[in-house]
Protein backbone atom coordinates (compact mmCIF):
# COMPACT_ATOMS: atom_id res chain seq x y z
CA UNK A 1 0.00 0.00 0.00
CA UNK A 2 1.13 3.52 -0.94
CA UNK A 3 1.61 5.81 2.16
CA UNK A 4 0.83 10.05 1.97
CA UNK A 5 3.33 11.67 3.86
CA UNK A 6 3.12 15.48 3.85
CA UNK A 7 7.00 17.11 3.26
CA UNK A 8 6.43 20.88 4.40
CA UNK A 9 8.88 23.75 4.77
CA UNK A 10 9.02 25.11 8.67
CA UNK A 11 7.49 28.91 7.73
CA UNK A 12 5.78 30.88 10.10
CA UNK A 13 3.02 28.15 10.84
CA UNK A 14 5.10 25.93 13.33
CA UNK A 15 5.90 23.43 11.28
CA UNK A 16 8.88 21.06 12.26
CA UNK A 17 12.67 20.92 10.92
CA UNK A 18 12.19 20.24 6.69
CA UNK A 19 14.97 17.31 6.94
CA UNK A 20 15.18 14.31 9.22
CA UNK A 21 18.18 12.91 6.96
CA UNK A 22 21.00 11.53 8.90
CA UNK A 23 23.06 14.98 9.85
CA UNK A 24 20.33 17.26 9.94
CA UNK A 25 21.31 19.11 12.76
CA UNK A 26 24.63 18.68 12.11
CA UNK A 27 25.45 15.44 14.11
CA UNK A 28 27.52 12.64 12.86
CA UNK A 29 25.70 10.33 10.60
CA UNK A 30 25.76 6.16 11.11
CA UNK A 31 28.87 6.78 13.71
CA UNK A 32 27.51 3.71 16.16
CA UNK A 33 25.65 0.47 16.09
CA UNK A 34 23.14 -1.06 17.49
CA UNK A 35 25.34 -3.02 20.01
CA UNK A 36 26.43 0.50 20.64
CA UNK A 37 22.81 1.28 21.80
CA UNK A 38 21.98 -1.11 23.78
CA UNK A 39 25.77 -0.24 25.72
CA UNK A 40 24.85 3.28 26.07
CA UNK A 41 21.26 2.41 27.40
CA UNK A 42 22.52 -0.32 30.29
CA UNK A 43 25.57 2.22 31.05
CA UNK A 44 23.46 5.33 31.68
CA UNK A 45 21.30 3.72 34.21
CA UNK A 46 24.80 2.84 36.40
CA UNK A 47 23.63 -0.36 37.35
CA UNK A 48 26.11 -0.49 40.26
CA UNK A 49 25.86 2.99 41.49
CA UNK A 50 21.87 2.27 41.55
CA UNK A 51 22.02 -0.77 43.61
CA UNK A 52 24.69 0.94 45.78
CA UNK A 53 22.64 4.36 46.28
CA UNK A 54 19.29 2.94 46.32
CA UNK A 55 18.94 -1.09 47.16
CA UNK A 56 19.05 -0.07 50.98
CA UNK A 57 16.71 3.01 50.39
CA UNK A 58 14.11 0.06 48.59
CA UNK A 59 14.74 -2.39 51.64
CA UNK A 60 14.37 0.12 54.10
CA UNK A 61 10.64 1.06 53.18
CA UNK A 62 8.63 -0.33 56.01
CA UNK A 63 6.34 -3.27 54.89
CA UNK A 64 9.23 -4.18 52.32
CA UNK A 65 12.45 -5.74 53.59
CA UNK A 66 13.56 -9.03 51.84
CA UNK A 67 10.67 -8.15 48.90
CA UNK A 68 13.00 -5.80 46.89
CA UNK A 69 13.35 -7.85 44.34
CA UNK A 70 9.66 -8.28 43.97
CA UNK A 71 9.68 -4.67 43.87
CA UNK A 72 12.28 -4.28 41.46
CA UNK A 73 10.10 -6.74 39.20
CA UNK A 74 7.25 -4.60 39.66
CA UNK A 75 9.09 -1.68 38.55
CA UNK A 76 10.31 -3.11 35.35
CA UNK A 77 6.89 -3.51 34.16
CA UNK A 78 6.18 0.16 33.28
CA UNK A 79 9.61 0.51 31.77
CA UNK A 80 9.00 -2.47 29.17
CA UNK A 81 5.91 -1.11 28.48
CA UNK A 82 7.41 2.12 28.51
CA UNK A 83 10.02 1.48 25.93
CA UNK A 84 7.82 0.03 23.42
CA UNK A 85 6.56 2.90 23.46
CA UNK A 86 10.07 4.25 22.30
CA UNK A 87 10.79 1.61 19.70
CA UNK A 88 7.39 2.28 17.96
CA UNK A 89 7.83 6.25 17.97
CA UNK A 90 11.61 6.39 16.86
CA UNK A 91 10.06 4.04 14.20
CA UNK A 92 8.16 6.68 12.98
CA UNK A 93 10.69 9.79 13.96
CA UNK A 94 14.05 9.29 14.94
CA UNK A 95 14.14 12.57 16.78
CA UNK A 96 17.29 13.07 19.11
CA UNK A 97 14.89 14.80 21.30
CA UNK A 98 12.92 11.60 22.02
CA UNK A 99 10.02 12.49 24.20
CA UNK A 100 10.33 16.48 23.28
CA UNK A 101 9.62 16.18 19.77
CA UNK A 102 7.43 12.84 19.52
CA UNK A 103 5.17 14.44 22.50
CA UNK A 104 4.88 17.67 20.89
CA UNK A 105 3.68 15.81 17.26
CA UNK A 106 1.33 13.59 19.05
CA UNK A 107 -0.21 16.37 21.24
CA UNK A 108 0.73 19.50 21.08
CA UNK A 109 4.09 21.55 21.61
CA UNK A 110 2.72 23.21 25.05
CA UNK A 111 3.09 19.31 26.37
CA UNK A 112 6.09 18.99 24.54
CA UNK A 113 7.67 22.02 25.07
CA UNK A 114 7.32 20.66 29.25
CA UNK A 115 8.60 17.40 28.67
CA UNK A 116 11.38 18.56 27.08
CA UNK A 117 11.81 20.65 30.19
CA UNK A 118 11.22 17.72 32.57
CA UNK A 119 13.98 15.77 30.63
CA UNK A 120 16.61 18.14 31.24
CA UNK A 121 15.63 19.15 34.77
CA UNK A 122 15.46 15.34 35.61
CA UNK A 123 18.71 14.49 34.25
CA UNK A 124 20.93 17.88 35.56
CA UNK A 125 19.32 17.28 39.38
CA UNK A 126 20.55 13.50 38.96
CA UNK A 127 24.31 15.08 38.20
CA UNK A 128 24.17 15.93 41.68
CA UNK A 129 23.72 12.34 43.49
CA UNK A 130 26.06 11.22 40.46
CA UNK A 131 28.82 13.78 41.08
CA UNK A 132 28.29 12.96 44.94
CA UNK A 133 29.01 9.47 44.72
CA UNK A 134 31.86 9.67 41.82
CA UNK A 135 33.59 12.02 44.32
CA UNK A 136 33.75 10.04 47.45
CA UNK A 137 34.46 6.96 45.47
CA UNK A 138 37.15 8.34 43.84
CA UNK A 139 39.18 8.93 47.11
CA UNK A 140 37.82 5.67 48.66
CA UNK A 141 39.52 3.99 45.55
CA UNK A 142 42.77 5.70 46.65
CA UNK A 143 42.16 5.12 50.55
CA UNK A 144 42.14 8.72 51.31
CA UNK A 145 39.92 8.48 54.24
CA UNK A 146 40.51 12.20 55.15
CA UNK A 147 38.88 13.19 51.45
CA UNK A 148 35.93 10.53 51.83
CA UNK A 149 34.88 13.09 55.19
CA UNK A 150 35.37 16.49 53.75
CA UNK A 151 32.11 17.61 51.94
CA UNK A 152 34.62 19.99 50.14
CA UNK A 153 37.09 17.71 48.77
CA UNK A 154 34.06 15.66 47.51
CA UNK A 155 32.91 18.14 45.92
CA UNK A 156 35.92 19.61 44.08
CA UNK A 157 36.35 15.94 42.97
CA UNK A 158 33.03 15.57 41.97
CA UNK A 159 32.59 18.80 39.82
CA UNK A 160 36.37 17.39 38.34
CA UNK A 161 34.46 14.32 37.62
CA UNK A 162 31.73 16.45 35.67
CA UNK A 163 33.92 18.25 33.50
CA UNK A 164 36.08 15.37 32.21
CA UNK A 165 32.79 13.96 31.21
CA UNK A 166 32.01 16.67 29.27
CA UNK A 167 35.11 16.50 27.32
CA UNK A 168 34.67 12.84 26.50
CA UNK A 169 30.95 13.88 25.56
CA UNK A 170 32.27 17.09 23.23
CA UNK A 171 34.77 15.11 21.43
CA UNK A 172 32.43 12.40 19.83
CA UNK A 173 29.81 9.76 20.32
CA UNK A 174 32.12 6.94 19.01
CA UNK A 175 34.73 7.71 21.77
CA UNK A 176 31.69 7.86 24.24
CA UNK A 177 30.58 4.32 22.85
CA UNK A 178 33.77 2.82 23.24
CA UNK A 179 34.05 4.43 26.74
CA UNK A 180 30.88 3.37 27.89
CA UNK A 181 31.57 -0.46 26.31
CA UNK A 182 34.50 -0.91 28.68
CA UNK A 183 33.41 0.53 31.81
CA UNK A 184 30.10 -1.66 31.10
CA UNK A 185 32.22 -4.97 30.69
CA UNK A 186 34.23 -4.11 33.80
CA UNK A 187 30.89 -3.11 35.67
CA UNK A 188 28.87 -6.22 34.84
CA UNK A 189 31.54 -8.96 35.59
CA UNK A 190 32.53 -7.80 38.63
CA UNK A 191 28.66 -7.87 39.79
CA UNK A 192 28.27 -11.19 38.17
CA UNK A 193 31.10 -12.01 40.52
CA UNK A 194 29.82 -10.39 43.72
CA UNK A 195 26.37 -12.08 43.35
CA UNK A 196 27.92 -15.50 42.76
CA UNK A 197 30.85 -15.14 45.69
CA UNK A 198 27.67 -13.74 47.96
CA UNK A 199 25.13 -16.28 47.13
CA UNK A 200 27.49 -19.62 48.02
CA UNK A 201 29.06 -17.99 51.18
CA UNK A 202 25.10 -17.38 52.24
CA UNK A 203 24.56 -20.65 51.07
CA UNK A 204 27.33 -22.30 52.18
CA UNK A 205 28.66 -20.52 55.65
CA UNK A 206 25.66 -19.40 56.89
CA UNK A 207 26.92 -16.34 58.06
CA UNK A 208 25.31 -14.68 60.68
CA UNK A 209 22.68 -12.34 59.48
CA UNK A 210 22.45 -14.13 56.11
CA UNK A 211 19.19 -15.15 55.07
CA UNK A 212 18.15 -18.50 53.03
CA UNK A 213 16.92 -17.22 49.69
CA UNK A 214 13.47 -17.21 48.75
CA UNK A 215 11.06 -17.53 45.72
CA UNK A 216 8.56 -15.69 47.70
CA UNK A 217 11.35 -12.65 47.30
CA UNK A 218 9.87 -12.14 44.07
CA UNK A 219 6.15 -11.81 44.97
CA UNK A 220 4.93 -8.38 45.31
CA UNK A 221 1.68 -9.58 46.91
CA UNK A 222 3.16 -10.40 49.66
CA UNK A 223 3.80 -6.63 50.30
CA UNK A 224 1.31 -5.68 52.96
CA UNK A 225 -0.06 -2.60 50.94
CA UNK A 226 -0.57 -1.10 47.73
CA UNK A 227 1.38 2.41 49.37
CA UNK A 228 4.15 0.60 50.69
CA UNK A 229 4.52 -1.20 46.87
CA UNK A 230 4.03 2.50 45.22
CA UNK A 231 6.21 3.47 47.39
CA UNK A 232 8.80 0.94 46.07
CA UNK A 233 8.07 1.58 42.89
CA UNK A 234 9.21 5.00 42.78
CA UNK A 235 12.57 4.31 44.28
CA UNK A 236 12.81 1.50 41.62
CA UNK A 237 12.08 3.87 38.69
CA UNK A 238 15.13 5.82 39.35
CA UNK A 239 16.92 2.42 39.57
CA UNK A 240 15.82 1.56 35.76
CA UNK A 241 15.93 5.44 34.53
CA UNK A 242 18.72 5.89 32.06
CA UNK A 243 18.13 3.00 29.28
CA UNK A 244 16.00 5.75 27.30
CA UNK A 245 20.01 7.32 26.65
CA UNK A 246 20.81 5.05 24.35
CA UNK A 247 17.47 6.02 21.68
CA UNK A 248 18.53 9.57 22.35
CA UNK A 249 21.16 9.00 20.07
CA UNK A 250 19.28 7.96 17.08
CA UNK A 251 20.12 10.68 14.77
CA UNK A 252 23.67 9.62 15.06
CA UNK A 253 22.68 5.59 14.63
CA UNK A 254 23.00 3.15 12.11
CA UNK A 255 19.20 2.05 11.37
CA UNK A 256 18.39 4.88 13.06
CA UNK A 257 14.26 3.80 12.62
CA UNK A 258 14.90 0.51 13.94
CA UNK A 259 17.96 -0.33 16.05
CA UNK A 260 17.98 2.14 19.05
CA UNK A 261 14.56 1.56 19.68
CA UNK A 262 15.13 -2.60 19.28
CA UNK A 263 17.58 -2.06 21.83
CA UNK A 264 15.73 0.07 24.37
CA UNK A 265 13.36 -2.74 24.91
CA UNK A 266 16.05 -4.84 25.20
CA UNK A 267 18.18 -3.02 28.01
CA UNK A 268 15.17 -2.97 30.13
CA UNK A 269 15.08 -7.03 30.05
CA UNK A 270 18.99 -7.02 30.86
CA UNK A 271 18.66 -4.87 33.60
CA UNK A 272 15.94 -6.78 35.10
CA UNK A 273 18.20 -9.58 35.25
CA UNK A 274 20.97 -7.93 36.62
CA UNK A 275 18.82 -6.02 39.25
CA UNK A 276 17.35 -9.02 40.69
CA UNK A 277 20.17 -10.87 40.65
CA UNK A 278 22.36 -8.50 42.53
CA UNK A 279 19.18 -7.88 44.93
CA UNK A 280 18.98 -11.31 45.67
CA UNK A 281 22.27 -11.79 46.59
CA UNK A 282 22.82 -9.09 48.91
CA UNK A 283 19.56 -9.79 50.89
CA UNK A 284 21.32 -13.53 50.85
CA UNK A 285 24.54 -12.30 52.43
CA UNK A 286 23.71 -9.73 55.01
CA UNK A 287 20.01 -9.83 55.66
CA UNK A 288 17.71 -6.94 55.00
CA UNK A 289 18.09 -5.18 58.30
CA UNK A 290 21.81 -4.63 57.72
CA UNK A 291 20.99 -3.38 54.18
CA UNK A 292 18.96 -1.19 55.35
CA UNK A 293 21.59 -0.02 58.18
CA UNK A 294 23.93 0.64 55.25
CA UNK A 295 21.25 1.81 52.99
CA UNK A 296 23.81 4.81 51.89
CA UNK A 297 26.61 2.72 50.41
CA UNK A 298 25.28 -1.06 50.40
CA UNK A 299 27.93 -2.29 48.26
CA UNK A 300 31.03 -0.91 50.30
CA UNK A 301 29.22 -2.21 53.09
CA UNK A 302 29.22 -5.69 51.74
CA UNK A 303 32.41 -5.70 49.66
CA UNK A 304 35.21 -7.18 52.33
CA UNK A 305 33.04 -9.32 53.50
CA UNK A 306 32.20 -10.63 50.57
CA UNK A 307 35.39 -10.48 48.33
CA UNK A 308 37.30 -10.33 51.37
CA UNK A 309 40.37 -7.66 52.92
CA UNK A 310 41.77 -5.74 49.35
CA UNK A 311 39.32 -7.57 46.65
CA UNK A 312 37.04 -5.36 48.51
CA UNK A 313 38.10 -2.72 46.05
CA UNK A 314 37.01 -4.22 43.12
CA UNK A 315 33.47 -2.76 44.58
CA UNK A 316 34.91 0.52 44.75
CA UNK A 317 35.94 0.51 41.64
CA UNK A 318 33.07 -0.74 39.57
CA UNK A 319 30.83 1.71 41.54
CA UNK A 320 33.44 4.80 40.62
CA UNK A 321 33.46 3.74 37.42
CA UNK A 322 29.38 3.05 36.96
CA UNK A 323 29.24 6.65 38.43
CA UNK A 324 31.44 7.94 35.55
CA UNK A 325 29.70 6.15 32.83
CA UNK A 326 26.23 7.92 34.31
CA UNK A 327 27.65 11.06 34.53
CA UNK A 328 28.57 10.75 30.67
CA UNK A 329 25.36 9.06 29.25
CA UNK A 330 23.31 11.68 31.81
CA UNK A 331 24.83 14.73 29.62
CA UNK A 332 24.67 13.05 26.12
CA UNK A 333 20.32 12.79 26.17
CA UNK A 334 20.41 16.50 28.09
CA UNK A 335 22.42 17.96 25.19
CA UNK A 336 20.98 16.30 22.27
CA UNK A 337 17.32 17.58 23.98
CA UNK A 338 18.34 20.52 23.89
CA UNK A 339 20.06 20.92 20.84
CA UNK A 340 16.82 19.23 19.24
CA UNK A 341 14.56 22.49 21.38
CA UNK A 342 16.75 24.42 19.58
CA UNK A 343 16.31 23.11 16.15
CA UNK A 344 12.85 23.03 16.05
CA UNK A 345 12.84 27.09 17.79
CA UNK A 346 11.42 26.45 20.92
CA UNK A 347 14.95 27.30 22.69
CA UNK A 348 17.37 29.99 21.59
CA UNK A 349 18.82 28.46 18.34
CA UNK A 350 22.32 29.52 20.09
CA UNK A 351 22.01 25.65 21.83
CA UNK A 352 21.07 24.10 18.60
CA UNK A 353 25.06 24.69 17.28
CA UNK A 354 27.40 21.75 16.52
CA UNK A 355 30.78 21.54 16.60
CA UNK A 356 32.81 21.97 13.08
CA UNK A 357 35.33 18.66 13.95
CA UNK A 358 33.39 16.92 16.13
CA UNK A 359 29.71 17.02 14.96
CA UNK A 360 28.30 17.30 18.54
CA UNK A 361 25.88 19.91 20.44
CA UNK A 362 28.79 21.82 22.37
CA UNK A 363 27.13 24.53 23.45
CA UNK A 364 23.98 22.36 24.75
CA UNK A 365 26.71 20.14 26.47
CA UNK A 366 28.96 22.77 28.22
CA UNK A 367 25.41 24.45 29.48
CA UNK A 368 24.39 21.18 30.66
CA UNK A 369 27.37 20.59 32.47
CA UNK A 370 27.90 24.06 34.10
CA UNK A 371 24.51 24.02 34.86
CA UNK A 372 24.55 20.73 36.87
CA UNK A 373 28.02 21.63 38.21
CA UNK A 374 26.40 24.82 39.91
CA UNK A 375 23.17 22.60 40.97
CA UNK A 376 25.48 20.17 42.59
CA UNK A 377 27.45 22.62 44.55
CA UNK A 378 24.10 24.63 45.99
CA UNK A 379 22.78 21.30 46.96
CA UNK A 380 25.55 20.09 48.80
CA UNK A 381 25.65 23.29 50.94
CA UNK A 382 22.55 23.73 51.50
CA UNK A 383 21.04 19.76 51.59
CA UNK A 384 22.02 17.67 54.52
CA UNK A 385 21.34 14.23 52.38
CA UNK A 386 21.96 14.87 48.78
CA UNK A 387 21.68 11.56 47.52
CA UNK A 388 18.18 10.14 49.26
CA UNK A 389 16.81 14.04 48.42
CA UNK A 390 17.80 13.70 44.67
CA UNK A 391 16.36 10.07 44.27
CA UNK A 392 13.12 10.58 45.33
CA UNK A 393 12.55 13.85 43.31
CA UNK A 394 13.83 12.39 39.85
CA UNK A 395 11.18 9.64 40.42
CA UNK A 396 8.46 12.47 40.08
CA UNK A 397 10.31 13.71 36.68
CA UNK A 398 10.85 10.09 35.80
CA UNK A 399 7.20 9.25 36.18
CA UNK A 400 6.06 12.35 34.63
CA UNK A 401 8.27 12.13 31.23
CA UNK A 402 7.88 8.27 30.80
CA UNK A 403 3.87 8.68 31.16
CA UNK A 404 3.81 10.87 28.58
CA UNK A 405 5.94 9.31 26.01
CA UNK A 406 3.70 6.36 26.47
CA UNK A 407 0.40 8.45 26.21
CA UNK A 408 2.19 9.77 23.11
CA UNK A 409 2.39 6.85 21.28
CA UNK A 410 -1.26 5.89 21.88
CA UNK A 411 -2.50 9.15 20.48
CA UNK A 412 -0.24 8.97 17.51
CA UNK A 413 -0.89 5.57 16.50
CA UNK A 414 -4.76 6.08 17.22
CA UNK A 415 -5.80 5.01 14.04
CA UNK A 416 -2.93 2.47 13.24
CA UNK A 417 -3.43 0.18 16.22
CA UNK A 418 -6.53 -1.13 15.28
CA UNK A 419 -5.32 -2.49 11.87
CA UNK A 420 -3.50 -5.65 13.81
CA UNK A 421 -3.61 -7.64 17.13
CA UNK A 422 0.15 -6.93 17.24
CA UNK A 423 0.16 -3.51 16.99
CA UNK A 424 -2.90 -3.41 19.17
CA UNK A 425 -0.83 -4.65 22.15
CA UNK A 426 2.39 -3.38 21.74
CA UNK A 427 1.78 -0.13 20.61
CA UNK A 428 -1.60 0.29 22.01
CA UNK A 429 -2.48 -1.83 25.13
CA UNK A 430 0.85 -1.92 26.85
CA UNK A 431 2.42 1.96 26.75
CA UNK A 432 -1.13 3.35 27.97
CA UNK A 433 -1.07 0.44 30.65
CA UNK A 434 2.50 1.85 30.94
CA UNK A 435 1.63 5.15 31.38
CA UNK A 436 -1.23 4.50 33.68
CA UNK A 437 0.74 2.95 35.94
CA UNK A 438 3.40 5.95 36.19
CA UNK A 439 0.80 7.86 37.09
CA UNK A 440 -0.66 5.96 40.10
CA UNK A 441 3.08 6.35 41.00
CA UNK A 442 3.22 9.66 40.78
CA UNK A 443 -0.31 10.36 42.84
CA UNK A 444 0.60 8.36 45.78
CA UNK A 445 4.16 9.20 45.71
CA UNK A 446 3.08 13.09 45.96
CA UNK A 447 0.75 12.27 48.98
CA UNK A 448 3.14 9.74 50.91
CA UNK A 449 6.23 12.29 50.54
CA UNK A 450 4.01 15.54 51.34
CA UNK A 451 3.87 14.52 54.66
CA UNK A 452 6.24 15.57 57.43
CA UNK A 453 9.04 13.95 58.04
CA UNK A 454 8.89 11.76 54.93
CA UNK A 455 12.40 13.61 53.64
CA UNK A 456 15.47 13.01 54.00
CA UNK A 457 16.46 16.95 55.13
CA UNK A 458 14.94 19.90 57.15
CA UNK A 459 11.30 20.79 54.76
CA UNK A 460 12.18 24.48 52.91
CA UNK A 461 9.08 26.45 53.89
CA UNK A 462 7.30 23.70 55.70
CA UNK A 463 7.56 21.41 52.25
CA UNK A 464 9.43 18.34 52.23
CA UNK A 465 12.84 18.48 49.73
CA UNK A 466 11.95 15.99 47.35
CA UNK A 467 8.44 17.34 47.02
CA UNK A 468 10.47 20.93 46.26
CA UNK A 469 12.98 19.63 44.00
CA UNK A 470 10.56 17.09 41.83
CA UNK A 471 7.19 19.06 41.47
CA UNK A 472 8.62 22.43 41.85
CA UNK A 473 10.76 21.74 38.62
CA UNK A 474 7.25 20.86 36.96
CA UNK A 475 5.77 24.04 38.17
CA UNK A 476 9.06 25.74 36.86
CA UNK A 477 8.30 24.00 33.51
CA UNK A 478 4.79 24.96 33.17
CA UNK A 479 5.56 28.79 34.19
CA UNK A 480 8.62 28.45 31.47
CA UNK A 481 6.21 26.39 28.76
CA UNK A 482 3.83 29.74 29.25
CA UNK A 483 6.37 32.17 28.88
CA UNK A 484 8.07 30.71 26.04
CA UNK A 485 4.39 30.23 24.07
CA UNK A 486 3.62 33.91 25.39
CA UNK A 487 6.80 34.97 23.47
CA UNK A 488 7.03 32.76 20.83
CA UNK A 489 8.89 34.16 17.87
CA UNK A 490 9.89 31.00 15.78
CA UNK A 491 6.73 29.52 15.02
CA UNK A 492 6.98 26.12 17.42
CA UNK A 493 3.86 26.65 19.27
CA UNK A 494 1.77 27.16 15.90
CA UNK A 495 3.02 23.71 15.15
CA UNK A 496 -0.13 21.44 14.47
CA UNK A 497 -0.93 17.81 15.82
CA UNK A 498 -0.01 14.79 13.84
CA UNK A 499 -1.07 11.15 13.58
CA UNK A 500 0.74 8.51 12.12
CA UNK A 501 -1.08 7.36 9.00
CA UNK A 502 -3.58 3.74 9.61
CA UNK A 503 -0.91 1.07 7.75
CA UNK A 504 1.99 2.56 9.72
CA UNK A 505 2.51 -0.41 11.71
CA UNK A 506 1.85 -2.53 9.08
CA UNK A 507 4.17 -0.73 6.82
CA UNK A 508 6.90 -1.46 8.85
CA UNK A 509 9.86 1.76 9.60
CA UNK A 510 9.94 4.30 7.51
CA UNK A 511 12.80 6.00 5.48
CA UNK A 512 14.19 8.88 7.97
CA UNK A 513 16.38 10.27 4.62
CA UNK A 514 13.46 10.73 2.68
CA UNK A 515 10.26 11.84 4.55
CA UNK A 516 9.71 14.75 6.42
CA UNK A 517 6.72 13.59 8.37
CA UNK A 518 6.02 10.20 9.16
CA UNK A 519 2.46 10.78 9.62
CA UNK A 520 -0.72 12.84 7.97
CA UNK A 521 -0.84 16.15 10.11
CA UNK A 522 -4.22 17.40 11.62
Amino acid sequence: MTVHVDIVSPTSTGDAPTSRAPGAKGLKSNAIGSLSNLIIGVASTAPAYSMAATLGVIVAVSGIGVYAPAVLIVSFLPMLCISLAFNFLNRADPDCGITFAWVTRAMGPQLGWLNGWVIIAADIIVMSSLAQIAGIYTFKLIGFSAGVNSSLAVMLAGVAWIAVMMVICLIGVELNARTQAAMLSLELSILLAFSIVALAKALTLHLHGSVSPSIEWINPFRIPSYRVLMDGVLLGLFIYWGWDAGVSVNEESRDANSGPGRMAVLSTVLLVVVFVLVSFAAQAYAGPAALADNSSDVLSFLGAGVFGSGWDKLLVLVVLTSTAASTQTTILPTARCSLSMARWRAIPSVFGKTHPRYHTPWVSTVTMAGASAALYVVMELSSHNVLADSITAIGFLIAFYYGFTGLACVVYYRHAVLRSLKGFVLAGVLPLLGSAALCLVFVQAYIDYSKPGSGYSKPLFGIQIPIVLGIGSLLLGAVLTAIMWATDRGGYFRHRLETAPPDALVAGPRNHSSISYAGSRQ
